[in-house]
């Protein structure tokens, strides 16, 4: 049987079978504790640890994540809290955790923290695959790729080559690129991670996140973890999570597709500089990322010539929100730098491509960069 497209397995994942007169996709079950008599031997006995809207919702992203193949995924509260759990569930006092030096900007604090529970970290860019040099002797290798904000892409192939070739695990951050961008786990990566606050749910509307394993030791460690810190989602946010994916191939080929147009228009300027986006042939990331991704994603970056023109350029856009975040349906930029701990310049912009027709967001951009020029 020829495999199924995205689309289809978007609309279709995750769902039970048929039932008649019930509806298609179950709605959210509100439950904090299930009927239960005699030993606690069934699927659903407590509401921390398991609810039946999860379970449609975990079998759903990892028929996306890894098609036609056996893999457990676990939703969490927020894309920190699925961070959290593979970090702090693998790594003991005295071991040793490579991490990105440009990643998302709240792995910081998730470094500080590892520090105190005496786990040593080092980092290293992600671009060049830099953190090849600093893996020797490493519990766990964290991968950002494309990196946020800045939009670097390694070679997952080669890192994961070498970490497996030391006995080193392999996290892929996936968030920028969505399971239909890129498949962490067929690179080779042991756990797949995303924020699905982001493209993966694309509404701007819930916190999620989530952690797929083909390795059930694995799964199984990052839910007892889940279990332990009550870092679960709720019934109503999975279900809308769940409803959301239909959507997903949809937004994400509309998003993907306008924001190689916005960053071919933006390469053509002589007031935008430090353009990146993976999908552009000419970006330096693009050999490495045309070989593992399947759509580039969403997010285009670029630098204004300091923080008044960019914030002139972001008050000008009609049709941009002025927010943090990243993925939605509606197009958002900010400038990255307002929130400090990114190493990113004063007029650095993060732009998140929605579903809008792209001759209008092209028009509302170019407009908003000729004002802000003085």
């Amino acid at each position: 049987m020829k495999p199924m497209g995205d689309g289809t397995r978007s609309v279709r994942a995750g769902l039970p079978e048929p039932e008649q007169y019930e509806p298609t996709l179950p709605g959210p079950v509100f439950a904090a504790h299930f009927h239960l008599s005699g030993e606690p031997v069934g699927p659903y006995t407590y509401g921390r640890d398991t609810n039946p809207t999860w379970t449609h919702l975990e079998r759903a992203i990892g028929e996306l994540e890894a098609p036609g193949e056996p893999v457990g995924t676990t939703v969490f509260a927020s894309g920190m809290a699925a961070v959290s759990a593979v970090l702090l569930s693998q790594v003991r006092a005295g071991d040793v955790v490579v991490l990105p030096d440009d990643g998302y900007q709240a792995l910081p604090l998730v470094r500080e923290q590892l520090e105190a529970y005496d786990v040593e970290v080092r980092t290293a860019p992600t671009g060049g695959d830099g953190q090849l040099e600093v893996l020797d002797g490493a519990k766990l290798l964290w991968i950002e790729t494309p990196s946020n904000p800045g939009l670097d892409v390694c070679d997952v192939r080669r890192l994961v080559g070498a970490a497996h070739a030391s006995g080193v695990l392999v996290a892929v951050d996936n968030t920028l690129a969505t399971p239909l961008g890129q498949r962490p786990l067929g690179l080779g990566a042991d756990f797949s991670v995303a924020s699905d606050t982001k493209g993966l749910t694309g509404h701007g509307d819930i916190l999620l996140g989530h952690v797929t394993c083909r390795d059930p030791g694995l799964t199984a460690g990052v839910r007892r973890w889940r279990k332990v810190v009550g870092a679960i989602p709720g019934p109503m946010e999975a279900w809308i999570a769940h409803r959301s994916l239909a959507t997903l191939q949809l937004r994400i080929d509309r998003q993907c597709g306008t924001a190689l147009k916005l960053a071919e228009a933006l390469a053509g300027r002589t007031d935008v500089t430090g353009l990146r986006y993976p999908g552009l042939p000419s970006d330096p990331s693009y050999p490495v990322a045309v070989r593992q991704m399947r759509r580039f994603g969403s997010v285009v970056s670029f630098v204004l010539a300091d923080k008044e023109t960019a914030e002139r350029f972001l008050a000008a856009l009609q049709l941009v929100d002025d927010a943090t975040s990243f993925g939605g349906l509606r197009s958002t930029a900010e400038r990255r730098a307002r929130w400090g701990g990114d190493a990113v310049p004063e007029g650095f912009i993060r732009f998140s491509v929605g579903a809008e027709d792209p001759e209008d967001l092209l028009a509302d951009v170019e407009r908003a960069l000729a004002g802000s020029v003085r």
